[in-house]
């Protein structure tokens, strides 16, 4: 309808009320945004302890994601990477005490909201080699050829332009540079219905792609290597916990059993010749 919100107001609003949450010292919240006060299948057991016991507890609090990029990124010492939509900084500040301070991690968010919790979240750690910018993952305010990796925790696929966010993630990389994602991938078939609530999009669910769709648009904007590896698959339960809240949890989480993953996702620019 005319006034409805977009998609990505939608997005915006949810992960602003989050990053409140989280703020005001709130439960846990789950995948993308959906609160959840304990365990949640997509964003639970994700980061060992060893990496999180020297975080601000803010920062894992406001983790939204569904994978650990920073993990199997192999990020090197004295690389540049970015995180695209990178919420309350966890993967930010992990990748920097990777890269070390040769190195440098930028994390790129268009909320005000969570930019203000991930630059405490900078001062609580610590940390020098961060900078967090505003701007959009389908326009990334960086030069191009810029950084080493790029890494995102479940965002690109609540984006509405998803071949502009690759097409951008593959301008700022430098030759030979690595994307190394984790996101939420359907495995065949999506409902149509499911597909058009734009409700469920800031809950990772609307927006996937599917797996094949997913590596030809990564082909499509020039990437080669291209890798899908399954980390987590979802049943119906696992549904309707992510939904909860939502008065038709059931039968929507019926349709999507067993069609959802998350999954890593990895793509290089080619190098130079």
């Amino acid at each position: 309808m005319e006034n409805e919100p977009s998609i990505k107001e939608r997005v915006r609003e949810n992960y602003a009320r989050e990053a409140r949450r989280v703020t005001e010292g709130s439960s846990k919240v789950g995948c993308c945004g959906s609160a959840q006060p304990n365990y949640d299948a997509i964003t639970s057991n994700l980061y060992a302890d060893s990496e999180t016991c020297t975080l601000p507890a803010e920062a894992v609090a406001a983790s939204l994601g569904c994978g650990n990029p920073t993990a199997l990124a192999e990020l090197k010492q004295g690389e540049t990477v970015l995180d695209l939509g990178s919420g309350g900084g966890i993967d930010v500040l992990l990748s920097a005490r990777r890269v070390g301070p040769t190195g440098k991690a930028y994390g790129l968010d268009m909320t005000d909201e969570m930019l203000a919790l991930a630059r405490e979240n900078q001062r609580k750690a610590g940390v020098g080699n961060v900078e967090f910018l505003k701007g959009e993952i389908e326009n990334i305010p960086l030069p191009d050829n810029s950084v080493d990796v790029i890494i995102s925790n479940c965002v690109i696929n609540i984006s509405a332009d998803k071949d502009m966010v690759l097409e951008e993630a593959f301008r700022v990389l430098r030759p030979g540079g690595r994307l190394a994602v984790s996101d939420i991938v359907v495995r065949g078939e999506m409902p149509a219905e499911i597909r058009r609530r734009a409700d469920l999009w800031a809950l990772c669910v609307s927006g996937a792609l599917e797996e094949r769709e997913y590596r030809s648009k990564l082909i499509k904007a020039g990437f080669e290597q291209v890798d899908v590896e399954p980390t987590r698959i979802y049943t119906s339960a696992d549904a309707k916990s992510l939904l909860t809240g939502n008065a038709e949890a059931e039968a929507i989480a019926e349709k999507v059993d067993g069609k959802f993953m998350s999954a890593f996702v990895r793509a290089r620019k080619p190098a130079l010749s």
